[in-house]
């Protein structure tokens, strides 16, 4: 019985406070006041900021052009998919009724592509995009190899089908003087994805690299040639090929296609008058019913012309003031409850 009884007595925990659970504790006992005051301020904080954000969104500058019916005739040419033996170029002329200050971008637009498919998203190989195994496509299909078994660089569904319009803006000063507005391809990737998630092989010749492969099946050539104009921008470290390669959420979506480069007659912005976008249509999108566009855009401290957060702080508050107001009258509803019982 003893030897029990001391059993049960190693047994129990220390007796401390901690292990005896008697540590002092703090009780938050908040008034309806002080929380009525929360739900008040928070509301105030949400509608506020809403308002900011929303104003703020419109001062942004923007002019967005649909080209798809414009260059309709561009458009039949391309009925078979990316058929690039038949280029075709089509002028846009529009006007810009004021300046557009500061720093200017340029989107594309597309409407009805759905970039959000799992097989499509998940045609792809990382450790080709890395540098690491150019040669490496079991993940890439339908589009790893070409017919005669080489393999595709870059392979997968999100590559093969790169938007490959060419846009070029013209700004022009009458009938007969038409200028090149300068336009920057550089700088309008995400930091990580430009110099940690792309990457080109280690041999500092690309075309000696990517021997042994053959360009994706829709383009119109090789990876290592993307940009003429500048060497390193080329293979797999392409801004508008990374650009594309992070796919977007929902079938409607714009892309950063260039940035104005303020010299000469834009240092200031774009100035109102006369333009024209100069487009050779090579992406079809009437296979899929879809539509394409052109945008340019200037962009304010909290981003683009999107109402999207303005309209959330907004309504955010709006519901937390009808919660306020709510908690506001079933309280005094209780008080006044309690007032009758006590009387009686």
């Amino acid at each position: 019985m003893e030897m029990k009884l001391k059993d049960n007595l190693s047994r129990l925990p220390d007796n401390t406070a901690m292990k005896q659970q008697q540590l002092p504790a703090c009780h938050f006992h908040f008034s309806a006041t002080r929380i009525l005051t929360a739900f008040f301020a928070i509301g105030a904080l949400c509608l506020v900021m809403g308002i900011i954000l929303i104003l703020s969104s419109k001062s942004a500058k923007t002019i967005e052009i649909n080209y798809t019916k414009i260059c309709a005739n561009c458009a039949k040419l391309q009925e078979n998919a990316f058929n690039f033996d038949k280029e075709c170029t089509c002028s846009i002329p529009f006007y810009l009724p004021e300046k557009m200050q500061g720093n200017v971008y340029m989107y594309y637009k597309l409407y009805g592509f759905y970039q959000n498919l799992h097989r499509y998203i998940r045609s792809r190989s990382d450790s080709q995009l890395l540098g690491i195994d150019i040669k490496n496509v079991e993940d890439c299909a339908p589009f790893e190899k070409s017919h005669n078994g080489t393999p595709i660089v870059p392979c997968g569904a999100i590559a093969n089908s790169m938007f490959n319009d060419t846009i070029i803006l013209s700004y022009n000063l009458n009938s007969a003087i038409h200028i090149k507005v300068p336009m920057l391809r550089s700088e309008i990737t995400w930091w990580t994805d430009k110099y940690v998630k792309f990457q080109n092989p280690s041999s500092r010749n690309l075309s000696n690299a990517f021997a042994g492969s053959t360009k994706p099946l829709y383009w119109s050539k090789p990876a290592y040639e993307l940009d003429e104009e500048d060497p390193g921008n080329n293979g797999f470290i392409n801004d508008d090929f990374i650009v594309w390669m992070r796919t977007a959420a929902f079938p409607t979506f714009k892309k950063f296609y260039r940035r104005l480069n303020r010299i000469q007659h834009f240092t200031e912005g774009l100035p109102a008058g006369n333009y024209s976008f100069n487009i050779t249509y090579n992406f079809p999108v009437t296979s899929f019913q879809g539509e394409k566009a052109v945008v340019l855009s200037t962009l304010t401290w909290d981003g683009g012309s999107g109402l999207f957060l303005g309209f959330a702080y907004t309504v955010t508050g709006a519901m937390t003031w009808l919660v306020l107001f709510s908690m506001i009258a079933a309280h005094l509803m209780l008080k006044k409850r309690k007032t009758f019982f006590l009387q009686q």
